[in-house]
């Protein structure tokens, strides 16, 4: 009898938390989120965010700061523009994994406005001299 009873116990106790856990996620991914919209959401684990169609899509944040940069290079020019990177960077942590991308996009801005010639002159050691490595690719 007692033999019976843990079998069944150490079944309970493996089958139970997995049937919990799969009632509790399939429970959850058919939601409505927004109180105008009256049709369920279907979540998966790609999805960062769900926007309407009716909202713009918010910009990230290196995004804003590499069209920021860009203006200002070709306002200034690309010293000025790298040096407003590395304080952005300084400022803000999280946007040094972004650091090269936005050198190197300023760094192809600049011979495209400057030259190859021109360009190299304001090369700096910002993001492991992505910039001059934007430079040199785009020559």
């Amino acid at each position: 009898m007692t033999h019976t009873a843990r079998r069944i116990g150490r079944t309970l106790a493996l089958v139970l938390p997995v049937v919990m856990v799969l009632s509790g996620t399939l429970a959850v991914t058919r939601v409505s989120w927004s109180a105008h919209n009256t049709e369920s959401q279907l979540l998966t684990a790609a999805s960062e965010t769900t926007v309407s169609k009716r909202t713009k899509t918010p910009r990230a944040a290196q995004d804003v700061l590499r069209d920021k940069l860009l203006v200002e290079m070709r306002e200034k020019d690309p010293g000025v523009a790298l040096t407003e990177l590395q304080r952005a960077v300084e400022a803000r942590p999280s946007m040094a994994r972004h650091c090269m991308s936005i050198a190197k996009a300023l760094g192809k801005a600049a011979v495209d406005q400057y030259g190859p010639t021109r360009a190299h002159r304001f090369s700096r050691p910002v993001c492991d001299t992505s910039f001059a490595s934007g430079v040199a690719q785009f020559s």
